[in-house]
């Protein structure tokens, strides 16, 4: 198998096997292909596409080229969700305890700001003394005590993705839908949720631009999450402007709170009470 056929195929519009496929990111993951070749063969996923069988195949191999966690060990249903991100984000600082209060476990790995966006593990850090890096141990103690525990990600949790969406950002393949939804969806599968809810952001502040954009990830994002038997939702939600009234870190978490006093915005709360309630459907809580 030579890197300069699989390159050659799918510039063609080509659908490559799994095989290739698993060839083409342990190759480069391992320094055995150069960033030159892996450049060319971005740009042409770019341009050409990959079909659901491709783009599951592509997120099973980002997925097993690191650490995949086993929650095993926790009671219950196991559901995370992730948003695309937007400038006002909290929803993930809410929802966790709200659907801990449910009796559903939540057992979340998040990660830092991409872009102009802070992340949930940077907004939690603006609490004086909050820890983000927790042993698996207590971390899963935690969920089972609590029913929720949230930390940091992994720096062995899909090192294949971590190395390819760096070539992207400086290649300008960023904005590939099979690109994007196999780098979402490996983070969260390797991370063991047994139910994912995904909450896709559209508008002039998120990555998708358009509403029709981000249906088109939504759905491949799902089609991925069943095709390895994970069960999977979308919403598609706004972000042509900020979400609630605060921006910035420790003035997110406190807003988070009052989602949770029932003193927020309604575009905050509408949007943490759905993703909650999708959430509370697929771990069995509520009846659909």
């Amino acid at each position: 198998m030579r890197m300069v056929d699989l390159i050659n195929k799918k510039k063609r519009g080509e659908a490559l096997t799994r095989d290739e496929i698993y060839y083409i990111v342990q190759g480069y993951t391992q320094g055995e292909i150069p960033d030159y070749q892996m450049s060319a063969f971005l740009m042409a996923v770019y341009f050409k596409g990959m079909n659901k069988e491709e783009t599951a195949n592509l997120t099973m191999a980002y997925a097993e080229s690191g650490e995949q966690v086993d929650l095993s060990e926790i009671e219950g249903i196991k559901v995370d969700k992730h948003s695309s991100g937007g400038v006002g984000d909290k929803v993930s600082i809410a929802v966790i305890p709200l659907c801990a209060s449910a009796g559903i476990p939540v057992a979340k790995m998040s990660g830092r700001g991409l872009g102009h966006t802070g992340g949930t593990i940077d907004k939690l850090e603006s609490i004086e003394g909050f820890r983000t890096e927790l042993a698996r141990e207590e971390f899963i103690r935690n969920v089972n005590t609590y029913k929720m525990a949230i930390m940091g990600q992994s720096p062995n949790l899909t090192p294949a993705d971590k190395k390819i969406y760096a070539l992207r950002d400086v290649t300008s393949t960023v904005d590939s839908i099979p690109l994007i939804a196999s780098s979402i969806m490996s983070k969260k599968i390797a991370s063991g949720a047994d139910c994912i809810v995904l909450d896709v952001k559209a508008g002039s502040g998120a990555f998708m631009k358009t509403v029709n954009e981000a249906k088109e990830l939504a759905r491949t994002m799902v089609e991925i999450g069943k095709s390895v038997g994970r069960k999977t939702v979308a919403l598609v939600t706004d972000m042509n402007q900020p979400l609630g009234r605060e921006v910035g870190n420790a003035n997110e978490v406190r807003e988070a709170i009052d989602v949770l006093r029932g003193n927020a915005d309604e575009d905050i709360t509408t949007i943490t009470l759905t993703v909650a309630s999708y959430m509370a459907v697929l771990a069995g809580a509520l009846e659909a």
